[in-house]
């Protein structure tokens, strides 16, 4: 299933530039693999008194940041779940600020988080890999907005590249 299969419908406009950033021609498995293996590649390369740093008061830390990040991953897996098994009930938003300000990460080593996001993206990785064709196009509705399981596929990848980008303009 590649990203140029997707249409205008199937993910609301604030997720849409999440999606941009990958080439019509991706692939949505090998997608999210590849970009596991590059951003955990990245991670590894950050040396640890970077982790503390924040680019600006009130700004997330690098824990923090990557927290979000596991945070994300976990939450849009449960939506993409919840929409290809034809959940009826709409699904909430939720308010990553709060999650990051609960999450204490700070208490958290680097390893630790670099292990998690891997075990988590990895999960996701075999739960779309399970969905067949027809369950990755069911449309459901997440924080008011339509949404199927392989838009928010690849809203997981893009959502990584926009905070791998993050990281490097502003933590680096």
């Amino acid at each position: 299933m590649q990203k140029s299969e997707l249409t205008k419908g199937e993910i609301g406009e604030f997720y849409r530039g999440y999606i941009d950033r990958l080439k019509p021609e991706a692939e949505l498995v090998p997608s999210l693999e590849q970009n596991s293996t590059e951003f955990l590649q990245f991670l590894e390369t950050i040396p640890e008194e970077k982790w503390e740093f924040r680019y600006a008061e009130g700004k997330w830390t690098l824990k923090e940041m990557i927290q979000h990040i596991i945070d994300t991953e976990r939450i849009f897996q449960f939506r993409a779940l919840a929409i290809a098994r034809n959940e009826p009930q709409p699904l909430p938003g939720f308010d990553h600020d709060i999650y990051v300000l609960n999450s204490r990460a700070e208490h958290r080593a680097k390893a630790e988080l670099i292990k998690e996001y891997q075990i988590v993206r990895e999960a996701g990785v075999i739960l779309f890999k399970s969905m067949t064709p027809d369950m990755l196009r069911v449309s459901g509705v997440m924080n008011d907005l339509n949404a199927t399981p392989r838009a928010l596929g690849f809203m997981m990848v893009g959502h990584v590249m926009h905070h791998m980008e993050v990281i490097k303009e502003k933590y680096l």
